[in-house]
């Protein structure tokens, strides 16, 4: 059976109402490197009017490749025509230069004679798509196999984290057919990533800053330059973040950088996990199989129950942010407190230091229990005076209120509420005096809070939210891979995501 084997791995879908749009997008992916194609005639008002920016793409790229689809209405495409009008405008699109056409399997049911003809000059990608969910797999490949092609496309929403391994593993079956795999979807994202490795012929992305053709799709860019598709193997390590939200994690961005940097064959993917959802996702790390992963919001907690073994620090903690496997066992740490630790011992002396920690949630509480290791006296000072006095009794530190703060002074000040986060970043829990010599925000959207800009303006020595983040990575980086981190790295890859983002983003 044919295969399309001499077509890249990343397929970039264009979808645009406006011929000249089409055209001047598929020319700037081109210039960025591009070399495979989907053109929607279906997102045209007038589908012939792509034929033309089809053949002139072509003659200025000749090394480019053009997939035609043109998908029907009643498919979830846009196309209002009849099978008929469907296969004259692929048969249309062919004789321009396309050099694959898709068609989803309910035309070529309804017309297989013009389906199979349509193999006499071009590719036939043979598309199958599951809006609601992932069913069975094997009896729809079954029943796109009816029909001779050159490749099969299975494309499902998931709705379970493990339903990006029932894709996966119809690739390790059917090793020998060529088929496109990948579940729509945030939650779906991993399988556009991995199903190449696995043995699809591509997976699909989406021009810059353009919505995608369907739900989940990224960048090129981010394909090729943070999950490094084109050079992904069957045997490259999994890693990922488990998060709900995950969209806006800065730890892909971060880790597949130190992967880079370092020259692992690895990758490190966002793993969409709901509240209800751990247990099915524990399914799918051992299906992979993961070697290990962070857990952020809302996971810290819960993910204890699924460890066998969790490390003394974590466990007074209360939460685990770090996971990996060893000898079969899934292991769990907490590397926030080294996030905490490490920046302040670089500026000041722990041991007998006095510090000031104000908040009293999950991040204070992980700072907490870190600095009354290191020896430091500890004050905590919070919103909700109650939380504040039981925090200090479970790390034996001193509660404070905040009216009582204008008499005192501390040698460092670690900050660990929302208080300046993007977008109330007008917001300060010190409007005045900041009480330290040395001052930590772990907030690092922005970059610089109002905090740390107005404790630059009183001569205080600041560290950044960004600092943290690095060092709790760097950390997890070190207890996966055994090797030194490359924090300088580390650190300019979550800078460049932050810029990227210029959006709320969450820690993990």
């Amino acid at each position: 059976m044919a295969r399309f084997e001499f077509f890249p791995r990343i397929c970039i879908a264009l979808g645009f109402a406006d011929p000249e749009a089409l055209l001047a997008q598929a020319r700037r992916e081109a210039e960025a490197g591009g070399t495979f194609f989907e053109f929607r005639l279906d997102y045209l008002e007038h589908p012939e009017l792509g034929l033309k920016p089809i053949k002139s793409f072509l003659q200025r790229h000749p090394e480019g490749a053009v997939l035609a689809t043109c998908r029907r209405r009643a498919n979830h495409g846009r196309f209002t025509g009849t099978v008929e009008e469907q296969f004259r405008m692929l048969e249309a699109a062919i004789g321009t230069g396309a050099a694959a056409v898709d068609v989803e399997i309910e035309s070529a049911e309804a017309a297989p004679a013009r389906a199979e003809a349509l193999r006499e000059h071009a590719r036939l990608l043979l598309s199958y798509h599951n809006y609601d969910n992932t069913p069975a797999l094997e009896p729809v490949l079954r029943r796109l196999m009816r029909i001779p092609a050159d490749g099969y496309k299975l494309v499902t929403t998931a709705r379970k984290p493990s339903d990006n391994y029932r894709l996966l593993a119809l690739a390790k079956a059917h090793a020998r057919v060529p088929l496109v795999l990948m579940a729509m979807g945030e939650m779906g994202f991993p399988s556009r990533v991995l199903s190449v490795a696995y043995g699809a012929l591509h997976t699909y992305a989406a021009p810059p800053a353009v919505p995608g053709t369907a739900p989940g799709q990224i960048s090129a860019h981010q394909l090729r330059h943070v999950y490094r598709l084109d050079k992904l193997t069957r045997t490259a390590k999994v890693y990922g973040v488990v998060a709900h939200p995950v969209e806006h994690s800065l730890s892909p961005a971060v880790h597949n950088r130190a992967f880079q940097s370092r020259r692992l064959d690895a990758v490190y993917l966002p793993f969409l996990v709901r509240p209800t959802q751990l247990g099915d996702f524990f399914r799918l790390a051992g299906q992979l199989p993961l070697s290990g992963f962070s857990v952020t919001i809302p996971h810290k907690q819960k993910v204890m129950r699924y460890l066998d073994v969790v490390d003394c620090l974590a466990r007074r903690i209360g939460a685990v942010n770090t996971v990996w496997r060893k000898a079969g066992r899934w292991r769990g740490a907490n590397t926030d407190a080294d996030g905490v630790r490490v920046p302040l011992e670089r500026r000041l002396r722990l041991a007998g230091a006095s510090i000031l920690l104000a908040g009293n949630g999950g991040a204070a509480r992980g700072a907490a229990f870190a600095l009354v290791d290191a020896g430091a006296k500890l004050t905590i000072v919070g919103r909700n005076l109650e939380r504040v006095r039981a925090l200090a009794r479970a790390c034996g530190a001193e509660a404070l209120s905040r009216e009582a703060l204008a008499s005192r002074h501390f040698d460092g000040l670690i900050h660990a509420t929302p208080l300046g986060m993007f977008p109330k970043t007008g917001e300060c829990f010190f409007p005045e005096r900041i009480p330290a010599n040395v001052v930590f925000d772990m907030v690092y959207n922005p970059q610089e809070t109002l905090l740390l800009r107005r404790a630059r303006e009183q001569g205080k020595t600041v560290i950044s939210g960004l600092e943290m983040f690095t060092e709790q990575a760097a950390r997890q980086f070190e207890i996966w891979t055994s090797q030194p981190a490359p924090r300088a790295a580390m650190e300019r890859a979550a800078r460049e995501a932050l810029v990227a983002l210029a959006q709320p983003i969450m820690s993990s």
